[in-house]
Formats: C-alpha cells, structure tokens, sequence
C-alpha cells in the first residue's frame, strides 16, 4: 500500500533536494535562451521588415543544432553531466555577451543595420553548436538525480518546467523591450545565465554510467539511432511531435500579427510592442495549467491517445489564430496552443524517460533534438518562407492544416501507437 501511495504522489520528485535545484537552473535557462531568441527576432524584423528574415533566424541556429547533435549525444554518454552543463552555460553566456554588445548604444553608432544584422545570424549560428549540448546533457542529468520509480513524475516535472520557460521567457520578452529596450532586455538575459550558472554549483558531480567508455564513435551513435528506430513508442512519439512543431511555427510570425494583422478593441490603445508582448504572453498562461493538470492527472495512462488529442487541440488552436483579427479570440488560441503544446510535450518526455536506457540517454536526446528540438527553429523558417510566398494568414492556417492531419492521420494508420499505454512501464522502473 506504500509502494502504490509514493507512485502517485504528484510531488514524488520534488522531494529531492538536488532536482529543486536542477527545476530552478533549467527554468533560468529555458526563460533566458527564449527570451533572447524573440528579442532578436523583434531586432531583426525592426531592421528589414521582411518575413523571410525571422524565418532564417531559426535556420542559423538549426542547422549547427542538426549537424552536431548526433556526436554531442556520445560524448555527453562519455563525460560526466554536471560539468558539461557547466562548460555549455559559460558558452552560452559568451554569446548572450555578444548580443548584449551588438545591441549597444556604442555599436548602434559604428556598426551599420546590415553589419548588426550579420553579427545577429553569427551569434545565433553560434548559439546552434551550444543548444546541440544543452538537450542531451539535461536529459541525462535527470536521470542521475532522482530514483528510477519517480522518473515518471520527474519528466512532468521537467518538461511543465521547461515549458513554462519556453512561453514566459518570450512574453517577458515582449514587455521589456517595451519597458526597458532592447538592449537593457540583453543585459537580463545575460544575468540570468550567470545566475542560473551559480546555481548549478550546488549540484553535486554525478557518476558516469556507460558501461562503453572511449567506444568508437561511429559505432556509439549507430547504436543510438538503432534503439530509437527499433522503439515503435519513441520513434512515434517524436515524428509524430516534431511535423507538429515543423508546422506549427506560427509564433515566429507573431511580430508581424502584432503590428499588421490583429485589430486591437476600441478605447484600447497599446503600442506594437505591448499587443506583441501580450500575445507571447498568452501561450504562457496555458503552459502553467499545464504544470498542474500533468502533476496531479497520471499522463502515463492511455499516454497515445492523449499525445494525438492534445497535438490534434494545437493544431486547431493555430488555424484559429490564423484566421482571427480579433485581439480577444487570437489571446484565447494562444492560449489553447500553450496548453495543448504544453501536454504533448510531457507525454512525449515522459516516454523517453521510461524507454531509454541509462547509457543511451545522451544519444536518444540527441536524435530527439534532431527530430523535435530543432523542428522549432525549422519551423520558424518554414513559417517565414510560407509567409514571403502565401501570405502571413494561409502560411499560419496551413501549417495548422498539416498538424491536425498529421494527428488524425496518425490515429487511423498506427493502432499501436493510439492505444500506447505506459502504466507497466511506469510500475517497473
């Protein structure tokens, strides 16, 4: 009777005092790098007004993501966690220096828009190569942190977390450029780094657990993607989420919605950057019920189904903002987008916690980030390229169209996967 009270304790994981801490570092992190990424695409959309722009902000930071993320997940699997977060938070702190200074008042004065313009791509390009590391080591580090039979409860923990950050980081974003400009935004990016960099301090160094330590790395990331390919359940879950993100990319739009698109109600007269920080913080909202409905509703039970209903609920959410000029109804989607996003993420962490062996952590990380992590950049350029060629409103309804086909599609073809029920899993870790 204790065994089955401990398994459904909401708050199991939390009760180590090392996963708080992690909870804390991974939040500042998740709230710094997408607040700097929508701070750069509000720079780079007031510098050339063209779509296509923000789209390649999202290309620059993806394609050094993809091409090293196969060889950042064997040697996260041969190194030790905790330090290597260490070595990618300086990293990052080095680039969000880099932005703090490009956006000076000082560079403003000897740099023209074209010069900011590719120091911005530069920084992102390399922000791509850290983002590689940053996914599979947080993963792996998880794991090392709590006990096998609360992985379940940590991974909700974890991904409501992460995407909490991921939808208030942007809307803080939106307010402070508004509040305080663009650069002083920078400079609360930078202090979050160092912040969250202190933080990790009180993270104790963890064992390595590859039992293959110095194995050839050609053979290590064969084994990688052989195990995801040979697992129905993950293969599924992150295809399935990663057309969702490649298409669902309406929120690197958002700038042009607020300044173009969204008709703000009568006796209501908010600047650009106000509508544009009230609609990235809409999403946020959706992301906290979120937190909550995954730590008390077990996620694990008919875990398919609910990952096809909550993808099919996003992709809804974006055809109606898509559609909407209405400033109250495209609030309302967002947040339904936050939500539902917000579900289908801990499901899809929540089956890579249960189904990955402790010495494939770092490499099926990084063939998820392949597949889903860096589909959010790519779904930036696909929303951008759409945009300069359809138009704003049929790029964003169209890429709804896709994720909610994408959802029912997979519900009729696949079976197994709709009927996917990670209850015994959970009960055997």
């Amino acid at each position: 009777m204790i065994e089955r009270n401990i398994k459904v304790d909401p708050y199991s994981a939390l009760r180590f005092r090392e996963f708080n801490i992690f909870l804390v570092v991974r939040f500042i992190l998740v709230f710094s790098w997408s607040m700097q990424f929508i701070i750069v695409e509000w720079l780079v959309w007031e510098i050339t007004k063209n779509p296509l722009s923000l789209g390649l902000i999202g290309l620059m930071e993806v394609v050094p993501a993809v091409s090293m993320a196969l060889f950042a997940g064997h040697i996260v699997d041969q190194k030790e966690k905790r330090n290597l977060l260490i070595y990618c938070i300086i990293a990052f702190l080095f680039v969000s220096f880099g932005f703090y200074i490009v956006t000076s008042t000082g560079a403003k004065e000897i740099l023209s828009n074209q010069t900011t313009l590719y120091l911005i791509y530069l920084l992102v390009f390399l922000g791509g190569f850290i983002r590689a590391f940053f996914g599979p080591t947080i993963f792996s580090l998880v794991a090392l942190i709590v006990p096998k039979n609360t992985y379940a409860n940590a991974a909700t923990w974890s991904s409501s977390i992460w995407q909490m950050g991921v939808v208030l980081g942007p809307a803080f974003a939106g307010f402070s450029i508004h509040w305080i400009g663009v650069n002083s935004s920078m400079g609360v990016v930078l202090a979050g780094v160092l912040v969250s960099l202190l933080i990790l301090l009180f993270i104790k160094r963890k064992p390595i657990l590859n039992p293959k330590i110095g194995e050839n790395i050609f053979k290590s990331l064969r084994e990688g993607v052989a195990f995801v390919y040979s697992s129905k359940a993950i293969l599924g879950a992150i295809t399935l989420d990663m057309v969702a993100v490649l298409f669902g990319g309406a929120i690197a739009l958002l700038p042009i919605y607020a300044t173009e698109i969204i008709q703000i109600p009568a006796g209501i007269e908010p600047s650009c950057s106000e509508v544009f920080g009230v609609l990235r913080a809409a999403p946020a909202v959706g992301s906290l019920i979120t937190m909550f409905i995954a730590a008390y509703i077990p996620i694990t039970k008919n875990a398919g189904t609910k990952l096809l209903i909550a993808i099919f609920g996003f992709g809804i959410s974006i055809i109606t903002f898509g559609l909407s000029s209405l400033f109250w109804i495209s609030i309302l989607s967002l947040f339904i987008y936050g939500l539902t996003d917000g579900i289908s993420m801990v499901i899809r962490q929540t089956i890579l916690q249960l189904k990955t062996p402790d010495h494939l952590r770092g490499r099926v990380a990084s063939v998820n980030s392949i597949f889903v992590g860096s589909s959010n950049e790519l779904g930036a350029f696909e929303s951008g390229v759409t945009a300069k060629l359809m138009g704003t409103v049929t790029a964003v309804v169209f890429g709804g169209t896709i994720t909610v086909l994408t959802a029912v599609g997979t519900a009729f073809l696949s079976p197994s996967f709709r009927k996917l029920d990670l209850t015994e899993d959970e009960k055997n870790t």
